[in-house]
């Protein structure tokens, strides 16, 4: 297993911004893809963005181009989702996973976080 914890998700107002954190104490993440997934209520799991294991790969749902960015910091083990601009659809769930291959299909991660809630609400 592979303990992933993300961190960093709040209520904000619209236009706001919030960075989120993905690690994983004890297992280092050097070799894994990570990719962010939201959910929102009644909403099936959307793919957010992806970064491949050697920090390349980056890709990003049209939907948040231009807002998000995705980086890792392998110092410090943690991959962070940058997030610029929020709007009220930003609303969800947000997770991270680990895989051994890169992309925004839940299919391509083996391991999950518990998630973290991310609130735009004026």
């Amino acid at each position: 297993q592979l303990p992933l914890v993300e961190s960093g998700g709040g209520l904000v107002q619209p236009g706001g911004s919030l960075r989120l954190s993905c690690s994983a104490s004890g297992h280092t993440l050097d070799y894994f893809a990570i990719g962010w997934f939201r959910q929102a209520p009644g909403k099936g799991r959307e793919g957010v963005s992806c970064i491949h294991s050697n920090g390349g790969n980056i890709d990003y749902a049209d939907s948040v181009k231009g807002r998000f960015t995705i980086s890792r910091d392998y110092d410090a083990n943690t991959i962070y989702l940058q997030m610029n601009s929020l709007k009220p659809e930003d609303t969800a769930t947000y997770y991270c996973a680990a895989g051994l291959r890169v992309g925004l299909e839940a299919y391509d991660y083996d391991y999950w976080g518990q998630g973290t809630q991310v609130t735009v609400s004026s």
